[in-house]
Protein backbone atom coordinates (compact mmCIF):
# COMPACT_ATOMS: atom_id res chain seq x y z
CA UNK A 1 0.00 0.00 0.00
CA UNK A 2 1.27 3.47 -0.88
CA UNK A 3 1.23 5.57 2.30
CA UNK A 4 -0.17 9.01 1.42
CA UNK A 5 -0.27 12.12 3.59
CA UNK A 6 -2.40 15.12 2.65
CA UNK A 7 -0.94 18.37 3.91
CA UNK A 8 -3.92 20.72 3.91
CA UNK A 9 -7.42 19.32 4.32
CA UNK A 10 -9.38 22.02 2.48
CA UNK A 11 -11.30 22.22 -0.79
CA UNK A 12 -8.85 20.05 -2.74
CA UNK A 13 -7.18 18.18 0.12
CA UNK A 14 -10.37 16.67 1.51
CA UNK A 15 -11.37 15.44 -1.95
CA UNK A 16 -7.94 13.98 -2.61
CA UNK A 17 -8.00 12.21 0.76
CA UNK A 18 -11.37 10.62 -0.01
CA UNK A 19 -10.26 9.63 -3.52
CA UNK A 20 -7.02 8.10 -2.22
CA UNK A 21 -8.82 6.18 0.52
CA UNK A 22 -11.08 4.64 -2.14
CA UNK A 23 -8.09 3.18 -4.01
CA UNK A 24 -7.11 -0.43 -3.44
CA UNK A 25 -3.37 0.30 -3.55
CA UNK A 26 -3.22 3.40 -1.34
CA UNK A 27 -3.99 4.49 2.19
CA UNK A 28 -4.26 7.83 3.99
CA UNK A 29 -1.84 7.89 6.91
CA UNK A 30 -2.69 11.46 7.93
CA UNK A 31 -4.12 14.85 7.02
CA UNK A 32 -3.33 18.28 8.41
CA UNK A 33 -5.21 21.35 9.58
CA UNK A 34 -4.01 24.59 11.14
CA UNK A 35 -7.04 25.16 13.38
CA UNK A 36 -10.20 23.40 14.57
CA UNK A 37 -12.90 23.63 11.89
CA UNK A 38 -15.78 21.74 10.33
CA UNK A 39 -13.29 20.21 7.89
CA UNK A 40 -11.12 19.00 10.77
CA UNK A 41 -14.25 17.47 12.25
CA UNK A 42 -14.96 15.68 8.95
CA UNK A 43 -11.40 14.33 8.93
CA UNK A 44 -12.03 12.82 12.36
CA UNK A 45 -15.32 11.31 11.24
CA UNK A 46 -13.58 9.79 8.19
CA UNK A 47 -11.02 8.22 10.52
CA UNK A 48 -8.08 10.15 9.08
CA UNK A 49 -5.32 10.79 11.65
CA UNK A 50 -5.19 14.56 12.21
CA UNK A 51 -1.85 16.36 12.38
CA UNK A 52 -1.13 20.02 13.07
CA UNK A 53 1.74 22.31 12.13
CA UNK A 54 1.81 24.19 15.45
CA UNK A 55 1.72 21.74 18.36
CA UNK A 56 0.97 24.62 20.74
CA UNK A 57 -2.56 24.58 19.27
CA UNK A 58 -3.13 20.99 20.32
CA UNK A 59 -5.23 22.03 23.29
CA UNK A 60 -7.65 24.04 21.13
CA UNK A 61 -8.25 20.96 18.95
CA UNK A 62 -8.75 18.73 21.97
CA UNK A 63 -11.19 21.20 23.54
CA UNK A 64 -13.20 20.87 20.33
CA UNK A 65 -13.20 17.09 20.77
CA UNK A 66 -10.61 16.40 18.08
CA UNK A 67 -7.72 14.04 18.73
CA UNK A 68 -4.35 15.26 17.47
CA UNK A 69 -2.06 12.51 16.15
CA UNK A 70 1.05 14.69 16.14
CA UNK A 71 2.86 17.34 14.14
CA UNK A 72 2.93 17.77 10.37
CA UNK A 73 6.63 16.89 10.46
CA UNK A 74 5.78 13.56 12.10
CA UNK A 75 3.13 12.95 9.43
CA UNK A 76 5.67 13.64 6.68
CA UNK A 77 8.14 11.18 8.19
CA UNK A 78 5.49 8.42 8.21
CA UNK A 79 4.43 8.90 4.57
CA UNK A 80 5.76 7.55 1.30
CA UNK A 81 4.45 10.59 -0.57
CA UNK A 82 2.79 13.88 0.41
CA UNK A 83 0.05 15.66 -1.50
CA UNK A 84 0.50 19.32 -0.58
CA UNK A 85 -2.92 20.93 -0.81
CA UNK A 86 -2.12 23.97 1.30
CA UNK A 87 -3.20 27.41 -0.04
CA UNK A 88 -1.36 28.74 -3.09
CA UNK A 89 1.97 30.24 -2.16
CA UNK A 90 2.12 28.35 1.15
CA UNK A 91 3.11 24.96 -0.24
CA UNK A 92 6.43 26.14 -1.64
CA UNK A 93 7.55 26.85 1.92
CA UNK A 94 7.07 23.16 2.78
CA UNK A 95 9.58 21.97 0.20
CA UNK A 96 12.53 22.16 2.61
CA UNK A 97 10.75 19.79 5.00
CA UNK A 98 10.05 17.26 2.24
CA UNK A 99 13.66 17.48 1.12
CA UNK A 100 14.90 17.05 4.70
CA UNK A 101 13.21 13.66 4.97
CA UNK A 102 13.77 12.63 1.35
CA UNK A 103 10.04 12.38 0.64
CA UNK A 104 8.19 12.58 -2.65
CA UNK A 105 5.70 15.45 -2.84
CA UNK A 106 2.99 16.73 -5.16
CA UNK A 107 1.93 20.38 -5.22
CA UNK A 108 -1.17 21.96 -6.72
CA UNK A 109 -1.62 24.49 -9.52
CA UNK A 110 -1.61 27.41 -7.10
CA UNK A 111 2.15 26.99 -6.86
CA UNK A 112 4.57 28.01 -9.59
CA UNK A 113 5.90 25.39 -12.00
CA UNK A 114 9.40 26.00 -10.62
CA UNK A 115 8.56 24.60 -7.17
CA UNK A 116 8.74 21.09 -8.63
CA UNK A 117 10.31 21.70 -12.03
CA UNK A 118 7.75 19.35 -13.56
CA UNK A 119 4.02 19.78 -14.10
CA UNK A 120 1.73 16.76 -14.49
CA UNK A 121 -1.36 15.82 -16.44
CA UNK A 122 -2.54 12.20 -16.71
CA UNK A 123 -3.55 12.54 -20.35
CA UNK A 124 -0.30 14.12 -21.50
CA UNK A 125 2.88 13.22 -19.63
CA UNK A 126 2.22 10.40 -17.15
CA UNK A 127 5.42 8.51 -17.97
CA UNK A 128 7.60 11.55 -17.32
CA UNK A 129 6.67 11.47 -13.61
CA UNK A 130 8.33 8.12 -12.99
CA UNK A 131 11.29 8.39 -10.65
CA UNK A 132 10.74 12.05 -9.79
CA UNK A 133 10.80 13.28 -6.21
CA UNK A 134 8.61 16.31 -6.88
CA UNK A 135 5.69 17.11 -9.17
CA UNK A 136 3.01 19.74 -9.56
CA UNK A 137 -0.51 18.91 -10.72
CA UNK A 138 -1.59 21.81 -12.90
CA UNK A 139 -4.63 23.92 -12.03
CA UNK A 140 -8.23 23.01 -12.77
CA UNK A 141 -8.38 25.20 -15.88
CA UNK A 142 -5.04 24.01 -17.18
CA UNK A 143 -6.08 20.40 -16.56
CA UNK A 144 -9.18 20.90 -18.68
CA UNK A 145 -7.25 22.67 -21.43
CA UNK A 146 -4.54 19.99 -21.53
CA UNK A 147 -7.06 17.18 -21.85
CA UNK A 148 -8.93 18.60 -24.83
CA UNK A 149 -5.89 20.08 -26.59
CA UNK A 150 -3.96 16.81 -26.33
CA UNK A 151 -6.96 14.92 -27.74
CA UNK A 152 -7.30 17.32 -30.68
CA UNK A 153 -3.55 17.31 -31.30
CA UNK A 154 -3.46 13.50 -31.31
CA UNK A 155 -6.46 13.34 -33.66
CA UNK A 156 -5.80 16.15 -36.17
CA UNK A 157 -2.71 18.03 -35.04
CA UNK A 158 -3.04 21.49 -33.48
CA UNK A 159 -1.33 24.57 -34.99
CA UNK A 160 -2.50 27.05 -32.38
CA UNK A 161 -5.06 27.55 -29.62
CA UNK A 162 -6.98 30.63 -28.57
CA UNK A 163 -9.09 30.22 -25.44
CA UNK A 164 -11.01 32.37 -22.97
CA UNK A 165 -11.65 31.27 -19.40
CA UNK A 166 -14.88 32.55 -17.84
CA UNK A 167 -13.98 31.88 -14.23
CA UNK A 168 -16.17 31.48 -11.19
CA UNK A 169 -15.80 34.27 -8.63
CA UNK A 170 -15.41 31.97 -5.61
CA UNK A 171 -15.89 28.40 -4.52
CA UNK A 172 -19.34 27.73 -3.01
CA UNK A 173 -18.03 27.70 0.55
CA UNK A 174 -15.70 30.67 0.13
CA UNK A 175 -18.01 33.36 1.49
CA UNK A 176 -15.28 35.98 1.96
CA UNK A 177 -14.56 36.33 -1.77
CA UNK A 178 -16.23 38.10 -4.67
CA UNK A 179 -17.04 39.68 -7.04
CA UNK A 180 -20.72 40.08 -6.14
CA UNK A 181 -21.86 42.39 -8.95
CA UNK A 182 -19.11 42.72 -11.54
CA UNK A 183 -17.32 41.08 -14.45
CA UNK A 184 -13.64 41.40 -13.65
CA UNK A 185 -10.84 41.11 -16.19
CA UNK A 186 -8.46 38.62 -14.61
CA UNK A 187 -5.97 39.79 -15.75
CA UNK A 188 -6.47 42.86 -17.93
CA UNK A 189 -3.29 41.96 -19.80
CA UNK A 190 -3.01 39.23 -22.41
CA UNK A 191 -2.15 36.39 -22.15
CA UNK A 192 -3.56 35.11 -18.89
CA UNK A 193 -1.37 32.65 -16.97
CA UNK A 194 -3.28 29.64 -18.30
CA UNK A 195 -1.53 29.51 -21.69
CA UNK A 196 2.01 29.48 -20.29
CA UNK A 197 0.83 26.92 -17.73
CA UNK A 198 -0.42 24.63 -20.51
CA UNK A 199 3.03 24.91 -22.09
CA UNK A 200 4.63 23.46 -18.94
CA UNK A 201 2.85 20.23 -19.93
CA UNK A 202 2.52 20.66 -23.72
CA UNK A 203 5.55 22.79 -24.61
CA UNK A 204 5.04 22.62 -28.39
CA UNK A 205 1.50 24.03 -28.35
CA UNK A 206 1.06 27.63 -29.57
CA UNK A 207 -1.57 28.97 -27.17
CA UNK A 208 -2.85 32.38 -26.06
CA UNK A 209 -5.45 32.64 -23.32
CA UNK A 210 -7.59 35.36 -21.78
CA UNK A 211 -9.63 35.21 -18.58
CA UNK A 212 -12.34 37.00 -16.67
CA UNK A 213 -14.13 36.40 -13.38
CA UNK A 214 -17.92 36.41 -13.05
CA UNK A 215 -20.18 36.28 -9.97
CA UNK A 216 -20.95 32.58 -9.82
CA UNK A 217 -19.62 29.71 -7.72
CA UNK A 218 -20.41 26.53 -9.62
CA UNK A 219 -17.82 26.06 -12.38
CA UNK A 220 -15.57 27.68 -14.97
CA UNK A 221 -16.51 27.87 -18.66
CA UNK A 222 -13.96 27.72 -21.50
CA UNK A 223 -14.48 29.16 -24.98
CA UNK A 224 -11.92 27.38 -27.15
CA UNK A 225 -10.80 27.77 -30.76
CA UNK A 226 -8.06 25.60 -32.28
CA UNK A 227 -6.47 25.80 -35.72
CA UNK A 228 -5.93 22.24 -36.93
CA UNK A 229 -3.08 20.90 -39.04
CA UNK A 230 -5.29 18.35 -40.81
CA UNK A 231 -8.86 18.69 -42.01
CA UNK A 232 -11.15 18.02 -39.06
CA UNK A 233 -14.03 15.60 -38.85
CA UNK A 234 -16.67 16.55 -36.29
CA UNK A 235 -18.14 13.07 -35.88
CA UNK A 236 -14.71 11.54 -35.44
CA UNK A 237 -13.81 14.10 -32.78
CA UNK A 238 -17.09 13.57 -30.92
CA UNK A 239 -16.35 9.84 -30.90
CA UNK A 240 -12.87 10.53 -29.50
CA UNK A 241 -14.39 12.68 -26.75
CA UNK A 242 -16.98 10.03 -25.92
CA UNK A 243 -14.20 7.43 -25.58
CA UNK A 244 -11.98 9.61 -23.39
CA UNK A 245 -12.03 8.53 -19.70
CA UNK A 246 -11.71 12.08 -18.40
CA UNK A 247 -13.80 14.12 -20.86
CA UNK A 248 -17.58 14.01 -20.71
CA UNK A 249 -19.96 14.95 -23.50
CA UNK A 250 -22.99 17.03 -22.54
CA UNK A 251 -25.62 15.78 -24.98
CA UNK A 252 -27.99 18.28 -26.52
CA UNK A 253 -31.07 16.20 -25.69
CA UNK A 254 -30.39 16.66 -21.95
CA UNK A 255 -31.34 20.32 -22.25
CA UNK A 256 -28.30 21.25 -20.13
CA UNK A 257 -27.06 24.69 -21.15
CA UNK A 258 -25.51 25.98 -17.93
CA UNK A 259 -23.10 25.14 -15.15
CA UNK A 260 -25.97 25.18 -12.65
CA UNK A 261 -27.77 22.42 -14.54
CA UNK A 262 -24.53 20.44 -14.82
CA UNK A 263 -24.02 20.56 -11.06
CA UNK A 264 -27.62 19.51 -10.50
CA UNK A 265 -27.05 16.60 -12.87
CA UNK A 266 -23.96 15.53 -10.90
CA UNK A 267 -26.01 15.69 -7.71
CA UNK A 268 -28.77 13.55 -9.25
CA UNK A 269 -26.11 11.03 -10.32
CA UNK A 270 -25.17 10.66 -6.67
CA UNK A 271 -21.64 11.95 -7.16
CA UNK A 272 -19.82 12.73 -3.88
CA UNK A 273 -20.12 16.48 -3.23
CA UNK A 274 -21.72 16.75 -6.72
CA UNK A 275 -18.20 16.52 -8.12
CA UNK A 276 -17.50 16.47 -11.84
CA UNK A 277 -14.04 14.96 -12.24
CA UNK A 278 -14.31 15.11 -16.02
CA UNK A 279 -14.09 18.09 -18.37
CA UNK A 280 -17.61 18.70 -19.69
CA UNK A 281 -17.74 19.45 -23.42
CA UNK A 282 -21.09 20.66 -24.79
CA UNK A 283 -21.79 18.43 -27.79
CA UNK A 284 -23.80 21.03 -29.71
CA UNK A 285 -20.96 23.55 -29.41
CA UNK A 286 -18.39 21.35 -31.16
CA UNK A 287 -17.99 22.90 -34.61
CA UNK A 288 -15.42 22.70 -37.38
CA UNK A 289 -15.41 25.77 -39.62
CA UNK A 290 -13.67 25.83 -43.03
CA UNK A 291 -12.31 22.36 -42.30
CA UNK A 292 -9.53 23.40 -39.97
CA UNK A 293 -11.01 25.67 -37.27
CA UNK A 294 -12.32 23.75 -34.25
CA UNK A 295 -14.62 25.52 -31.77
CA UNK A 296 -16.19 24.30 -28.54
CA UNK A 297 -17.42 25.19 -25.06
CA UNK A 298 -16.35 23.14 -22.05
CA UNK A 299 -17.22 23.47 -18.36
CA UNK A 300 -14.68 22.75 -15.63
CA UNK A 301 -15.54 21.94 -12.01
CA UNK A 302 -12.78 23.84 -10.23
CA UNK A 303 -13.04 21.81 -7.01
CA UNK A 304 -12.86 18.39 -8.62
CA UNK A 305 -11.08 17.81 -11.92
CA UNK A 306 -7.57 17.87 -10.39
CA UNK A 307 -8.50 15.29 -7.74
CA UNK A 308 -8.21 12.26 -10.02
CA UNK A 309 -5.03 13.75 -11.50
CA UNK A 310 -3.45 13.75 -8.04
CA UNK A 311 -4.26 10.07 -7.60
CA UNK A 312 -2.67 9.24 -10.96
CA UNK A 313 0.35 11.38 -10.15
CA UNK A 314 0.90 9.37 -6.96
CA UNK A 315 0.94 6.15 -8.99
CA UNK A 316 3.17 7.61 -11.68
CA UNK A 317 5.78 8.80 -9.18
CA UNK A 318 5.77 5.66 -7.03
CA UNK A 319 5.63 3.17 -9.90
CA UNK A 320 2.17 1.97 -8.89
CA UNK A 321 1.12 1.74 -12.54
CA UNK A 322 3.16 1.36 -15.71
CA UNK A 323 0.94 3.41 -18.03
CA UNK A 324 -1.49 6.31 -17.86
CA UNK A 325 -4.26 4.08 -19.19
CA UNK A 326 -3.72 1.58 -16.39
CA UNK A 327 -3.72 4.20 -13.64
CA UNK A 328 -6.68 6.17 -15.00
CA UNK A 329 -8.72 2.95 -15.21
CA UNK A 330 -7.76 2.02 -11.64
CA UNK A 331 -8.60 5.48 -10.30
CA UNK A 332 -11.92 5.71 -12.12
CA UNK A 333 -12.96 2.18 -11.20
CA UNK A 334 -12.25 2.73 -7.50
CA UNK A 335 -14.37 5.89 -7.54
CA UNK A 336 -17.17 4.30 -9.57
CA UNK A 337 -16.51 7.06 -12.08
CA UNK A 338 -17.88 6.95 -15.61
CA UNK A 339 -17.94 10.18 -17.59
CA UNK A 340 -21.24 11.88 -18.28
Amino acid sequence: MIKVAVNGFGTIGKRVADAVSAQTDMEIIGVSKTRPSHEAMIAQKRGYPLYIADISKKESFEKAGMKVAGTVEEMVRAADIIVDATPGGVGAGNKAMYEKYGKMAIWQGGEEHEVAGYSFNSSCNFADARGRQFARVVSCNTTGLCRIIKLADTTFGVKKVRATMVRRGADPGDAKRGPVDAIVLNPVTIPSHHGPDVQTVLPDIDIVTTALVVPTTFMHMHIIQMDLKETGDREKFLKMIADHPRIGLVKGYTGIKSTAELKEYASDLGRPRSDLWESCVFEDSVSIVDGKELYLFQAIHQEADVVVENVDCIRAMTGGASTAEESVAMTNRALGFETI
